[in-house]
C-alpha cells in the first residue's frame, strides 16, 4: 500500500503546556532529522506545521514531532510523504500534561 502524500500538518494543543510543531524526516541515507519549529502553540490554539517552510525537502518521508516545553516530547506513529503544494493535510491534537501527553491523528483530508 502506498504512503499518503500530504502538504502539511495541523496541530491543536488541548494540553496544559506550550507545544511547538516540528517535522521528523528521513534523508536520502535513511537518517532521521528534525526541522525547525512552527512557533509556540498555546492551550486551545491550532497551528499549521508546513514542512516546506521548515526546510524539509520535497518527496521525503515525514512524521509530526511535537516539542513540549519543559516536558516530554511526542512523535506521531504515522508517516507520510511530503508533497509540496498538496492540499492534503494531516490533522493532529495533543492533550495531557507536560510529562504525560498523548498525540493523536484526527483526520487526513
Amino acid at each position: 500500500m502506498a504512503m499518503t502524500k500530504i502538504g502539511k500538518f495541523t496541530l491543536h494543543n488541548g494540553g496544559g503546556f506550550v507545544a511547538r510543531g516540528e517535522v521528523a524526516y528521513l534523508d536520502d541515507n535513511g537518517e532521521k532529522h528534525l526541522s525547525g519549529n512552527a512557533g509556540d502553540i498555546l492551550l486551545g490554539q491550532t497551528k499549521d506545521v508546513d514542512p516546506g517552510k521548515l526546510g524539509v525537502p520535497d518527496g521525503t518521508i515525514i512524521s509530526l514531532y511535537v516539542f513540549v516545553v519543559w516536558g516530554t516530547d511526542n512523535e506521531a506513529r504515522q508517516s507520510f510523504i511530503y508533497q509540496s503544494g498538496s492540499p492534503v493535510t494531516a490533522n493532529y491534537t495533543i492533550t495531557g500534561t507536560t510529562l504525560s501527553n498523548t498525540l493523536g491523528l484526527i483526520s487526513v483530508e
